[in-house]
């Protein structure tokens, strides 16, 4: 049998979704697809490290079974892919679906359930009415059987051992695109998180984290730039679908020991050490943009000291995202990056003043403007803001990266080369120590304190990347002489056309 690609996983799992196409809107049927993927996978790895254990153990179930229960994930045994189709003509298939799930949570029940016990399968039901009436609904459970089992997701039969996990990114990816503004609560797109994750790199052994993590693609893209796999990743989601995706979105992608949390990081921070927050080497975000009602009415009082600098507005959180992301940070050499709107750099009352500290503390390392139409949901264009606890010098590199990307229908994209031209531009300040001034003409400025200061601490990037161009100077005389060209052009037409109608009796 020839290796999967990931071409054939994603056109198979995509046509699965003509299952509910239809029926339940797609924010909702991205949880039946990315479930039963993540059912298919885990088992055929367990039956293909149940066979690895028989042909050692020269086939003697007891010893490998044992051996089994050590492995990184038990899977009871009419929980498996292959019993659920075996049944898949039952009158109760979804019934069994839902068993099977209930059963793999209560089998492990530390990595697929939160603190307080909510399981990743709570929000999920595949014996649900909206599937449709029994007859219909068994009928859909049983074509979505069918189509998940053609493939063969083994490591043996898969062409890279990632190719699970990218698929999974590319299906919640295809979700964000048709669930609209919805998406932005569980996807960043991939090219944003990979710009993110290399501006921020990580060094081996660094804590990394993600505290509004949707469904984690940025902060599996933060852990992939670190050089080997001496890293730890921790993340924070507030939606509790969204949170199950990260949860089986971590698994997939190997990263087992991922501490994913289920709450609101600015009412109730989940990630702490002796009652105290937790801090981090990295700290990456795509917060929603603008929150309305994100809790400062709490945040004066709030426990952990967040919000010294001041208390941003009730109706805008992004600051508030901003100042949790700082103070969690290591002091000394942790390093923050966030997505925000352009608003943040610029508005004033409490978040000027919140700005004007951050500056003041030489926090701000860099503001990287971005092309408008990146992110589902919103077309306005939005900036990447680096913060570093651990900065040599009182400058900030400003880039206005907003018109290199690639066009598309519904969204424009960042290509390769788009990526490398910031992140080297970045590093390049970051490394050598660039003096103020102007980087790349019309592209990136190195500012000092005190022009940011002159600015009344205006983050704005035209203030400080001059991109205005001169217009050409117009020739009179030439567009003259090309309007009466084209004058006499027209006339000798009318005057042609006027004999043909002569002709033709008009």
């Amino acid at each position: 049998m020839e290796k999967l690609t990931q071409a054939t996983i994603n056109r198979i799992v995509w046509n699965a979704c003509d299952t509910f196409r239809g029926v339940i809107d797609p924010s909702q049927y991205k949880d039946y697809i990315l479930t039963m993927l993540f059912l298919k996978y885990i088992s055929d790895v367990y039956a293909s490290k149940h066979k690895e254990y028989l042909q050692r153990y020269e086939n003697d179930r007891a010893r490998a079974d044992r051996a089994m229960r050590r492995e990184r994930f038990v899977l009871p045994e009419k929980s498996s892919f292959g019993y659920l189709y075996q049944h898949r003509n039952d009158n109760n298939i979804g019934e069994l679906i839902d068993i099977a799930l209930s059963e793999i949570e209560d089998a492990n029940r530390e990595k697929m359930s939160s603190e307080d016990g909510s399981s990743v399968f709570r929000n999920i039901s595949f014996n649900s009415a909206n599937l449709g009436e029994t007859k219909e609904k068994n009928a859909r459970l049983k074509n979505l059987l069918t189509d998940f089992s053609e493939l063969q997701l083994d490591p043996e039969h898969l062409e890279t051992s990632d190719i699970i996990g990218d698929a999974y990114m590319f299906l919640v990816s295809s979700f964000a695109s048709e669930s609209g503004k919805k998406a932005g609560e569980f996807f960043t797109p991939a090219e944003v998180s990979s710009l993110l994750a290399k501006l921020t790199k990580s060094k081996p052994g660094a804590r990394i984290c993600d505290p509004t993590c949707g469904s984690g693609s940025l902060l599996i893209k933060a852990g992939q730039e670190v050089d080997n796999n001496n890293f730890s990743l921790y993340g924070q989601e507030v939606n509790g679908s969204t949170w199950a995706l990260a949860i089986m979105n971590m698994f997939l992608h190997g990263f087992d020991n991922a501490v994913i949390r289920w709450g609101d990081t600015l009412r109730n921070p989940k990630l702490k050490e002796n009652d105290a927050l937790m801090k981090f080497d990295t700290v990456v975000a795509n917060p929603p943009f603008s929150l309305d009602k994100w809790g400062a009415e709490e945040a004066e009082n709030d426990e952990y000291k967040r919000f010294w600098r001041g208390v941003p507005p009730k109706s805008k959180g992004d600051w508030a995202f901003i100042c949790h992301m700082i103070e969690v940070a290591q002091e000394g050499s942790g390093k923050v990056g966030v997505v925000v709107p352009h608003g943040v750099l610029f508005r004033g009352a409490s978040e000027g003043k919140i700005r004007q500290k951050v500056v003041e503390e030489n926090l701000l390392e860099a503001v990287v403007g971005l092309p408008a139409n990146l992110f589902f949901g919103t077309g306005i264009p939005a900036a990447i803001v680096i913060f570093n606890k651990g900065k040599k010098n009182n400058n900030v590199l400003f880039i206005d990266a907003s018109k290199e990307f690639e066009n598309g229908k519904n969204q424009n994209k960042l290509r390769e080369q788009d990526i490398q031209h910031i992140v080297s531009t970045y590093r390049k300040f970051n490394e050598e120590n660039i003096e103020a001034g102007v980087v790349e003409d019309k592209y990136a400025y190195v500012a000092t304190f005190d022009e940011i200061k002159e600015n009344d601490f205006n983050l704005n990037i035209p203030r400080y990347v001059d991109t205005f161009e001169e217009e050409a100077e117009i020739d009179i005389a030439s567009v003259q002489q090309e309007i009466d060209r084209l004058e006499n052009e027209l006339s000798e037409v009318q005057a042609k056309m006027k004999n043909y109608l002569k002709e033709l009796g008009y």
